[in-house]
């Protein structure tokens, strides 16, 4: 039984729905935020004291996107691939991580998270600037085929549509994006997918 802490209202959606892809039973131990977006309450198992952090059995691991990898390896094909692809899996995991994140939470803090007092138009500006560089990026490779990794879908898919489910269910122009809109439809309405929106949005 895998144990993922968090709420669904935080980055553990990302790791809930790699188990509902996945097919694994899983518990969700629940940990949110208090004032601040600081924990409730300590995570000792987490060294950073952040969410999520997955306990499955001995293993722990911290890093969401380091979890959905574990995920998926347990669940094996088609989620994560073998071979060259399992490599194109890390590598679009990566990017997710190092080029697309932060510029998707410097849009976002400033465009709907925070409360709107404190929100700065040129932080949303340069965070959607940049974010639409790496859209680009997307949009092209998107051209050439339906998934990030062949011709189905994996956990490459999942991890950057997670990252980017924010800024999809919050109003952000795809515009001049259409594949992007097309596919981030397609991952963020998949069965699995719906079931854990269920619980981050309900």
């Amino acid at each position: 039984m895998l144990k993922i802490h968090g709420i669904a209202r935080s980055r553990a959606f990302r790791c809930i729905w790699a188990a509902e892809e996945a097919g694994l039973p899983y518990e969700v131990v629940p940990l949110g935020f208090a004032p601040g977006f600081k924990l409730e309450r300590p995570l000792a198992i987490n060294p950073n004291n952040k969410i999520p952090a997955l306990e499955d059995g001995d293993l722990v691991l911290f890093e969401s996107l380091a979890i959905n990898l574990h995920i998926a390896a347990k669940a094996g094909a088609p989620l994560m691939p073998t071979g060259d692809d399992a490599s194109r899996v890390m590598q679009w995991t990566l990017w997710t991580g190092t080029e697309v994140e932060a510029h998707v939470m410097r849009w976002g803090y400033n465009a709907y998270i925070k409360p709107e007092a404190e929100r700065i138009a040129s932080e949303a500006a340069a965070g959607k600037e940049a974010l639409d560089l790496r859209l680009a990026v997307l949009e092209r490779e998107l051209a050439q085929r339906p998934y990030l990794v062949g011709n189905g879908f994996t956990v490459a898919d999942l991890n950057l549509a997670c990252v980017l489910y924010g800024p999809w269910l919050n109003g952000y122009d795809l515009a001049p994006f259409p594949k992007v809109k097309a596919w981030l439809d397609t991952c963020l309405t998949r069965p699995a997918a719906l079931r854990a929106r269920k619980l981050r949005e309900g």
